[in-house]
Order: structure tokens, then C-alpha cells, then sequence
């Protein structure tokens, strides 16, 4: 499988990462997702390293903790084979100071991690999501901690904003303490947001993408169709889905397009979608899910083969929007601003 740099790291990444939030299903959120015990989880491992993929993702939040020691128990004895990311940001208790990116809540919440994981470093550790009430410096001083005592490697985020990323790069240039070196961001076909202004940051700033939520939660698996009921069981069909909706007419377009290229290929409608991922400027990684073992070996495929430049265009074509303002307006100055145009 295809590696990719993260960041400025020096350090490769598989291109397609397997996420784990299905394993465990404790909550009711996460069990809309996925509910894979260990067994299962360990099957999907040992597919996942048969095809090179050897990156895996998860958070202590994903069912309160039990998606970390799932996965803990499907690597155990082959940790030396894999990549572990998870996060930490989000209420695990009802305690004040679990939450946040205090020192104090960070530094438990690796321990906590390290230990349900079996394991006494993680490769990637990601920001969540952006914490307003507490100070980067806090927090990178907290990281830098962690990096020293080998239970860390490098820094990534989460569902930042540009500014947020900035502030915590600015931060880290001036004390001299670990920069991110990679934004877990929502991306997808239907998604294109990231292109507006996060992607124009990330190759300034040499941040490597790593997508969540590639196939917008199911819509463009191949089960979505016009005049067709919505599939049962799905995340969407549950609830499970996030951000705004999706206007029913504008996804059958788009998926009237993947079809015709499906066709052209020979690859599933799932495939081509993640494949327009990978083809995308700062992708390195794109993190894939799958409740079954026939879903993950589906998605597996998305790798290992590109779609044409007039397959893009026709995807991109097709999944234009309107932008909001400055974005708009940035690109009528092309001159001086050529990612305004180039990229989206």
C-alpha cells in the first residue's frame, strides 16, 4: 500500500487508515455505528494487515473507552506491526476537570489510553476538537511532556478551525515545542468545505490531512438511489449522521456520476469516491470504517489505482458549490491568490 509523509515529519503513513469507532458499540450514538466485539475486531485487523493497511484510529470517547481496549486486544502481540492513533478532548466523566486540554486532563487521558490500548506509546495523538478555555501554551507544554517520556510521537487535531491551527503553530515556533504535524478533518465528495480555507493552511503550513468521514456516512457507499427507500440499518437511517443534511436531489446527482465512472472503472461506486480522495492536494491518509468484514474489504480497494484527470473534473464538476464570503471573493485575485482557484 501507498505511504505518505506526515507533515514535516519525516514519518509515512498508509494511505488508507482503518477507523474503530464501530468497535465496542457501548453508547447508543456509537452503537449506530457498529458494535464489533473482539473476535470481530481481530478479523478485521488481520484483514487489514493482509492488505498493507497497518494504521489504526480511535478515541477515548468512541463507546466511553471499550473501542481502545477492543482494538488493544485485536493488536495484542503484533504491536510492532501497526500505527495507533487516538484522541482525547471530549467529557469522559462527570468529574470538572475531565474534559479539555489541561495538562491535568490530557496527561490522565493518555495513561488511560496507553493502558486500555496494552501498549506504552501511540504513534498519533489528535486534539479532538478545539478547546476556547484553555491556552495552546498549556497544551503544548503538556504534549512536550508526553513526546519526552516516549508516550507520544507526534501531534495531530481535529475539527479545528484555520485560526486555531494557526495559534497553536504560532505557539509552537516561538517556545520551540511540537507543531501539528496533522488535521483529522471532515472531507468527502459531499463535504468540500475543507477546501475553502483549511486546505490553502495545510500546504502553507505543511499539515497533512487525514479524512474522516470519506463516504458522508454511508450516502456515497452505493446504497443511496433515487426512488429508492432509504436503506435500513444505516447510520443516516438511524440518526447517526453528522452536520447538515444533504438535499436529497443534489446526492442522486452526484451519485449518478459515480455510477457512470463505477462503470468505466470496474470499481465500486465506494471506491471511486475514496479514490477522488486520494487525489486531493494534502491527503495522506483516509480513514475507512466498516461494520462488516465484506464493507472493509470493499473499501480496501480504494487503493492501489487512480481515476483519470477527466474523472476528477467530472466529480468535481458535479460537487461544486457556492462559497461563502472571503472565498468567493478570493477568487477574483487569482494573480496574487492562485489557491483560491486552483484547489476548489
Amino acid at each position: 500500500m501507498e505511504h505518505r509523509l506526515l507533515g514535516s515529519s519525516g514519518f509515512s503513513i498508509p494511505v488508507l487508515s482503518f477507523g474503530t469507532a464501530t468497535f465496542g458499540g457501548k453508547h447508543p450514538f456509537f452503537r449506530k455505528w457498529g458494535s464489533s466485539d473482539v473476535a470481530e475486531a481481530t478479523r478485521m485487523v488481520d484483514i487489514c494487515l493482509e492488505a498493507g493497511l497497518t494504521m489504526f484510529d480511535t478515541a477515548d470517547v468512541y463507546s466511553h473507552g471499550l473501542s481502545e481496549e477492543i482494538l488493544g486486544q485485536a493488536i495484542k502481540g503484533r504491536r510492532d506491526q501497526v500505527l495507533l492513533a487516538t484522541k482525547a478532548t471530549f467529557r469522559m466523566s462527570k468529574e470538572p476537570n475531565d474534559v479539555g486540554h489541561s495538562r491535568f486532563h490530557l496527561m490522565k487521558s493518555i495513561d488511560a489510553s496507553l493502558r486500555r490500548l496494552g501498549t506504552d506509546y501511540v504513534d498519533v495523538y489528535t486534539l479532538h476538537g478545539f478547546d476556547a478555555k484553555t491556552s495552546v501554551e498549556e497544551t503544548l507544554r503538556a504534549i512536550e511532556t508526553m513526546i519526552q517520556q516516549g508516550k507520544v510521537r507526534y501531534l495531530a487535531v481535529s475539527n479545528y478551525s484555520g485560526w486555531h491551527i494557526m495559534k497553536t503553530q504560532a505557539a509552537a515556533d516561538r517556545y520551540g515545542w511540537p507543531r501539528v504535524m496533522a488535521h483529522q478533518a471532515h472531507y468527502s465528495l459531499l463535504r468540500r468545505e475543507y477546501e475553502w480555507d483549511l486546505m490553502p493552511l495545510a500546504l502553507d503550513q505543511n499539515v497533512s490531512t487525514i479524512v474522516w468521514g470519506p463516504l458522508s456516512q454511508g450516502r456515497l457507499s452505493g446504497k443511496y438511489r433515487r426512488q429508492a427507500p432509504m436503506p435500513e440499518g444505516t447510520r443516516v437511517a438511524q440518526g447517526a449522521g453528522e452536520g447538515p443534511a444533504i438535499a436529497d436531489e443534489w446526492l442522486y446527482n452526484v451519485v449518478d456520476v459515480l455510477d457512470a465512472i463505477s462503470a468505466e472503472t470496474g470499481k465500486t461506486v465506494s471506491q471511486v469516491s475514496l479514490n477522488w480522495l486520494l487525489q486531493r492536494p494534502t491527503v495522506a491518509s483516509v480513514i475507512i470504517g466498516a461494520r462488516t468484514e465484506a464493507q472493509l474489504k470493499d473499501n480496501l480497494g480504494a487503493a492501489g489505482w487512480s481515476l483519470s484527470a477527466e474523472q476528477v473534473a467530472r466529480l468535481d464538476a458535479v460537487t461544486q458549490t457556492d462559497t461563502i464570503y472571503p472565498y468567493w471573493h478570493q477568487r477574483g485575485f487569482a494573480e496574487r491568490n492562485p489557491t483560491a482557484t486552483t484547489l476548489y
